[in-house]
């Protein structure tokens, strides 16, 4: 069996004094989506994080596509193709749809082929071909997110990082960024999804990973973890049957 695309092993990440997480380990296969939920200040976001580098690991490795991330600068981690579509997006809202997406591709030099994957998204995301010379910041939370996970790919990543994708979107929004989601995975695109809707992010992984105060305290297929009573109690509950 191939080496995992990413292997995180024994990590352990924090802000100041505060140790967010206590050395956790999680792999994400090529082709795989591996989704982490956990309630609010579990970690999630501070995994993802340390992951690509904006923050810096304490202790243990993250290894991605056969080479140590540890110590890369997290600009660097983007041509190595790794991309994150952030928590709360992160949009440059001055900026127009377009000049975003442009940004997406600040690691690339390949004229055409940026052009070519600028009308690609387009075509996936036909909003933003319609907003494309608005600013940013005039867009509604799902176009936002639209354009968040656009800009993302257009670095050509192998694993792309998407954190709370569904955080304050109208429910037939997360509907569509979800079936997003599945329609670039069967492209081929690896995802490491971080996401409260647990229920959602189940149903569209492979495989998932529960993160308890910044320790991983199950791990399973996704249709296991979905039909397990403790999960559901402690995750699916309000989400109903």
């Amino acid at each position: 069996m191939s080496a995992p695309l990413l292997q995180v092993q024994d990590l352990e990440a924090g802000y100041g004094a505060i140790v967010a997480l206590h050395g956790i380990s999680l792999t994400v296969n090529a082709g795989e989506i591996v989704t982490i939920i956990g309630a609010n200040g579990a970690g999630k976001s501070t995994t993802l994080n340390a992951v690509c580098g904006v923050v810096r690991a304490r202790r243990g490795t993250v290894t991605f596509d056969g080479r140590d991330l540890t110590r890369v600068p997290a600009h660097e981690v983007v041509r190595l193709g790794l991309a994150q579509s952030p928590e709360g997006r992160k949009i440059f809202p001055r900026l127009t749809v377009l000049e975003n997406l442009e940004m997406g591709a600040f690691t690339r030099r390949d004229a055409a082929g940026v052009k070519a994957d600028i009308a690609k998204y387009y075509a996936m995301f036909p909003i933003l071909e319609k907003r494309k010379h608005q600013p940013g910041g005039l867009l509604s939370g799902g176009e936002q997110q639209m354009l968040a996970i656009a800009r993302a790919l257009m670095s050509r990543p192998k694993l792309l990082l998407l954190d709370e994708p569904s955080l304050g979107l109208a429910p037939q929004i997360v509907v569509q960024i979800f079936d997003i989601i599945r329609e670039l995975n069967k492209q081929g695109m690896s995802v490491l999804l971080v996401e409260q809707n647990a229920r959602m992010a189940l149903k569209v992984a492979h495989r998932g990973y529960v993160l308890e105060t910044g320790r991983i305290t199950f791990t399973d297929k996704a249709d296991v973890l979905l039909n397990d009573d403790r999960i559901r109690a402690a995750y699916l509950g309000e989400e109903g049957h």
